[in-house]
């Protein structure tokens, strides 16, 4: 197992630990309004000369706390699809373990290898996210209302959040952007309902493989890099509930395409 390097094992410069704390706050946002943030934070740690294992495993723990106050803000709209998301939670659960027991059961090489496919993945998502929410917007009840579901679409609800928390516990970069298209395609709630479960499913996921890489990977979590992206993330998700909502999402989407390709350069070609 990788073991941890970067802040913690030397002094750093000032400025890195500011970075980390920013990329932390932009994430903590960005996660609650669109989805994403894994693609400013990871790169942000990348860049300051942490190996991606470590880098995945710190930001995915430090990011809960965002994730957390995310979903406390949106509590309101939660709570329109309680019944549904106490049926999706298990998936969620279920994914997270899964995702987080194939980061650490696959060689570090090959998330290493794979790590620059899936920024530039991430980044195509954040970039199509538009299309997806505008979608979701064409199908959602105008009223908020919950819509029935039938067992086939259920079913398939089911059987995509499972799937996208596998890969929310492996990697996790736009996984709330792909939640709320699989969600927008197969329900008929309303935007801001979508984009409340999404932030609970995805801090579930979060949740769950932070515990996994706590109990199974401990030397490979750099501590102060998780406290400075908790503390970021965590006022990050406060003020994206309360007023991030109402910032230009193409400012947001920029800045996780500058810093996603800054940190695609680097690992391909600085390294």
């Amino acid at each position: 197992m990788v073991a941890a390097t970067g802040l913690s094992q030397s002094a750093g410069a000032w400025w890195e630990w500011v970075a980390i704390l920013g990329a932390g706050f932009w994430a903590g946002m960005i996660n609650v309004v669109v989805g994403s943030g894994t693609l400013v934070s990871f790169p942000v740690l990348l860049l300051c000369g942490y190996p991606p294992l470590v880098a995945n495993i710190s930001n995915t723990i430090g990011l809960v706390g965002g994730s957390l106050s995310g979903t406390i803000g949106y509590r309101r709209e939660l709570r329109q699809n309680r019944s549904l998301a106490r049926i999706l939670l298990p998936a969620s659960i279920v994914g997270g373990v899964g995702g987080s027991l194939a980061l650490l059961v696959l060689p570090a090489e090959a998330f290493d290898t794979i790590v620059p496919v899936l920024i530039a993945g991430g980044v195509l998502m954040v970039v199509a996210g538009p299309l997806v929410q505008r979608r979701a917007a064409r199908h959602a009840d105008p009223a908020g209302r919950a819509s029935t579901i039938s067992t086939g679409r259920l079913g398939g609800i089911v059987g995509g959040v499972l799937v996208l928390g596998i890969y929310g516990g492996y990697f996790g970069a736009a996984q709330g952007i792909l939640v709320v298209g699989l969600l927008s395609i197969l329900t008929t709630e309303s935007m801001q309902s979508l984009n409340a479960l999404k932030n609970l499913l995805v801090m579930t996921v979060n949740l769950i493989a932070a515990i996994v890489f706590m109990l199974v990977a401990w030397n490979s979590i750099d501590w102060l890099a998780v406290a400075l992206i908790a503390s970021g993330a965590t006022v990050g998700g406060i003020v994206g509930a309360r007023v991030g909502r109402r910032l230009p999402s193409t400012l947001l989407r920029a800045l996780i395409v500058v810093i996603g390709t800054a940190a695609i350069v680097n690992l391909l070609f600085l390294r």
